[in-house]
């Protein structure tokens, strides 16, 4: 009887901590901000589910010219389709995205941990 009480109270404890670390890992915001860049790219890809997935370049410093000399990537997926239509129309512009980082990707979500929700096209 001691056994069996032990054995459903060892189950439940692992569904329970189980629970935690897939909602900590996949569904918790571990952080959430605005990135400035230039969307330099902008795509819908996958094998069997397709994902949007984009690229900006952040630049740091700028020439006279206007032109990025130090400059980091910022990879991102979009989960809305509506907000893809918006930003495939927006390539090659300077724009400001809001993003929620997530501490893992579902691969339905896209690729990145940093799953954008808001744009905004900058000049």
């Amino acid at each position: 009887m001691i056994l069996k009480k032990t054995f459903y109270l060892f189950i439940t404890l692992i569904i329970i901590v189980t629970g935690i670390f897939i909602y900590w890992k996949y569904f918790y915001t571990y952080s959430d901000g605005y990135r400035a860049g230039l969307l330099q790219k902008f795509s819908h890809k996958g094998n069997i589910i397709k994902t949007y997935e984009g690229e900006m370049i952040l630049s740091s410093v700028s020439s006279n010219m206007n032109v990025a000399i130090a400059s980091e990537k910022f990879y991102f997926s979009v989960t809305n389709e509506k907000m893809a239509k918006q930003l495939d129309t927006m390539q090659g512009r300077m724009v400001i995205v809001h993003y929620k980082q997530k501490n893992g990707a579902l691969f339905w979500h896209g690729d990145s941990g940093y799953l954008v929700d808001s744009v905004k096209r900058l000049r």
